[in-house]
């Protein structure tokens, strides 16, 4: 009897992101198995690939997130098949970066760090455009000012700033802004531990443009130590025992080593200078200077090594050093400005970088655990490679040639089979007789020309996050003229995570506009609280009635009905007090429970007062639903329902809330009339295009694995990380596990 292939990963949440260099990974276990150097992916696990039939995938030329999310109901195969997601990052052009000859992943341990000495790494020119640091600095070499913070950098980063809310009492340097390219760099760092005051500084040390030590001081906290830290701060209680210096002392000191063109340089340098309660209006910021898409950033030490060639912040020493952390930030910078964004962005491979070296440490961690003398050890001396062209000689090896049908010739290697075809149809077409013959297969489809998709992106944007703000915001009332908000913001609470809530007083009486950051929350109070007695009134609950939230029931009904959300339920009402610890005790005694998610915020790191608890099966979910009606935990009422955005959407909603929606937004209204007759085509080539993967995907094999990608979008409105759907096709045409 033939085995079942079978998929599993552990994506809910913020984990679900994944880079191109995984996806790649993934794609070439699945080719090519245990073989030719391929290794079982460290986010997914296949089960029984050798039974295998075929890999296709399936890329929609041109989309991102926004495109799945803005035409959800017109998708509707996609979201009731697929039950494995992801975010992807974006890509310029997916079966180029697949297919496209000598990209490598390779790093050499080289005197400038892990850069390669193989031209073949070199970025191509052409892709330069798209890298997230040459989008912000433009490809010509500039001066240091360019590279410094504007002050609305600054208080988007949560930089100290004069009049900034929190900043009362706070130093300033006295620097004033007539900085030039000749001006003088300093490097930052501070150490902090946790006081009952929150951080607070305990080392500075500040070294000046030759890397010479300037300061580096211990100082006397000013209230109680709570937690010092030490493998991270370096501090211990017998350390401060002798100290005297207060914060007040270094502060008095920085403005007086300060010139008044003095250029601050450090890595993630808002927390230093928080810390410091202090304002300096010069600033370079290695951890934004070196960008990456998504607000994503490296880490010092991963800079340090792939940059410089340094070792920092090493695991058999005790702590940070901050005089080590301050002089690589600012030699970091230094590289920077005399190398040029073109240069650092085609010699040094970041990205690829750090993939490599994390696939080295999963390859250490295996090793660790393998017995002696096994031989796995040499294979340690070099990482993992994952070079793409070698992915394709491996296949042709095995007697695979692989398939690639799309409107374009994207493959210039000669690896693969291509076929160029004019419409979606008739690359339906091909596939249909193409794809049984093949054991791997990239189809591209498009939703139209790309001049048009990137015309139309930045107004979808609005839309989708407009719809998404109206779906999260309930209308709450009539109350009493002198109802009492704290019960209001407490009862609504109970539902989950508030974003902000505002009196309305264009009505008779008084009612209150809450936005959840939520969806579960703000159905949840449409649900629980609709008609409730809530701060002595009896009050209705709604969402506000517009044009574009006539289809909002509907659209609930289908993302509770989506496969994803299948057996994964939102539990809110839950102490900040509680660890996940304290809830996975609490919830044991539910049947089945597989994964306890408890989100956190994404600036202060704590979790959040609701949860989601994912279960076997659908039934195990319903008869948790019901168990948890009423229920009490540590003095608070749970409420609980069905989720509606588990998983990687979570995570798409809070960036969507932290868009303050500008970018884009005078492209939205000088072409609002042309994208609503836009959109209208562009449902209709939707709904045809997730017919034709239907239909191709109901001709494929049992036992055949299928990704779903939409790439992502970069373009001058801005860009859109991607969305990648995968399964593996079980007997019954659905995707399996």
């Amino acid at each position: 009897q033939e085995k079942s292939c079978c998929l599993s990963t552990a994506l809910l949440g913020e984990d679900s992101e994944i880079s191109q260099e995984q996806l790649f990974e993934l794609l070439k276990y699945a080719a090519l198995g245990e073989c030719h150097d391929a290794a079982q992916p460290s986010w997914c696990h296949i089960y029984h690939q050798s039974h295998l039939a075929g890999v296709v995938v399936v890329v929609l030329h041109g989309t991102s997130q926004l495109h799945f999310y803005r035409f959800y109901l017109q998708f509707k195969h996609l979201r009731k098949v697929f039950r494995h997601r992801f975010t992807l990052t974006p890509s310029a052009n997916f079966p180029v970066s697949l297919y496209g000859e000598g990209t490598n992943l390779k790093p050499q341990n080289t005197a400038q760090g892990l850069t390669s000495t193989s031209s073949e790494c070199i970025t191509k020119s052409s892709d330069l455009k798209w890298d997230p640091i040459i989008q912000r600095y433009g490809e010509k070499k500039q001066g240091l000012t360019s590279y410094t913070l504007t002050l609305e950098e600054q208080k988007k980063n949560d930089y100290p700033t004069e009049g900034s809310p929190g900043c009362k009492g706070f130093i300033s340097t006295e620097c004033d802004q007539q900085r030039t390219d000749s001006s003088p760099l300093f490097g930052l760092d501070c150490e902090m531990c946790l006081t009952a005051k929150g951080n607070e500084v305990t080392r500075v040390s500040l070294v000046d443009a030759q890397g010479q030590c300037l300061l580096n001081e211990l100082v006397k906290p000013e209230s109680t130590v709570v937690n010092y830290r030490t493998r991270f701060s370096g501090i211990t209680k017998k350390m401060l025992l002798p100290v005297k210096t207060r914060l007040s002392d270094i502060q008095a000191r920085l403005k007086k080593m300060l010139p008044h063109d003095a250029v601050l340089v450090g890595h993630s340098l808002n927390s230093d200078l928080q810390a410091l309660e202090m304002i300096h209006p010069s600033v370079i910021d290695t951890s934004l200077l070196f960008a990456r898409s998504e607000g994503r950033r490296f880490k010092l030490k991963f800079l340090a090594k792939a940059v410089l060639g340094k070792e920092i912040q090493c695991e058999q020493r005790i702590g940070h050093d901050p005089t080590e952390d301050a002089r690589a930030a600012l030699e970091l910078a230094q590289f920077f400005i005399e190398q040029g964004p073109t240069k650092v962005v085609a010699e040094l491979n970041l990205e690829m970088l750090l993939t490599a070296e994390k696939l080295a440490e999963v390859s250490q961690n295996k090793a660790a655990l393998q017995p002696q003398g096994c031989g796995f050890q040499e294979q340690l001396n070099e990482p993992p490679h994952l070079s793409k062209s070698c992915f394709l000689d491996c296949l042709q090896v095995t007697g695979q040639k692989p398939l690639l049908l799309g409107r374009q010739g994207l493959d210039s290697s000669g690896l693969c089979q291509s076929n160029v075809s004019t419409s979606n149809k008739q690359i339906l077409q091909r596939a249909l007789e193409d794809v049984p013959l093949s054991k791997f297969s990239i189809i591209q489809f498009s939703l139209g020309p790309e001049h048009v998709a990137s015309h139309l992106h930045a107004g979808l944007h609005e839309k989708v996050r407009s719809k998404l703000t109206d779906m999260l915001t309930i209308y709450a009332g009539p109350f009493g003229n002198n109802f009492c908000m704290k019960s209001v913001k407490k009862e609504f609470g109970r539902c989950g995570p508030i974003q902000s809530v505002t009196v309305v007083t264009e009505t008779f009486q008084p009612f209150v506009c809450i936005q959840y950051e939520v969806l579960e929350a703000a159905q949840l109070a449409v649900e629980r609280l609709n008609g409730a007695e809530v701060a002595g009134s009896c009050i209705e609950v709604q969402r506000q009635v517009t044009a574009a939230m006539l289809d909002c029931n509907a659209l609930i009904k289908e993302l509770e009905l989506d496969v994803e959300n299948e057996g994964v339920i939102y539990v809110a009402g839950l102490k900040k007090s509680l660890t996940e610890t304290d809830l996975q005790e609490e919830f044991s005694q539910l049947k089945d429970l597989e994964t306890l998610f408890l989100p956190k915020d994404l600036q202060s790191g704590k979790h959040r007062n609701y949860c989601f608890l994912k279960f076997q099966n659908s039934q195990s979910a319903v008869d948790a639903l019901e168990a948890l009606n009423g229920w009490t935990m540590r003095g608070g009422e749970l409420r609980s329902r069905n989720a509606l955005a588990a998983g990687h959407l979570w995570r798409w909603i809070q960036q969507m809330n932290d868009s303050n929606g500008k970018k884009g937004k005078h492209i939205f209204y000088e072409q609002m009339e042309q994208l609503s007759n836009s959109e209208q085509e562009l449902r209709r080539k939707v709904k045809t295009l997730d017919h034709h993967i239907k239909k191709l995907y109901r001709s494929l094999q049992s036992n055949t694995l299928c990704v779903v990608l939409f790439p992502g979008v970069n373009s001058t409105h801005g860009s859109q990380a991607g969305l990648g759907l995968m399964g593996i096709k079980d007997d019954e045409g659905r995707s399996a596990c």
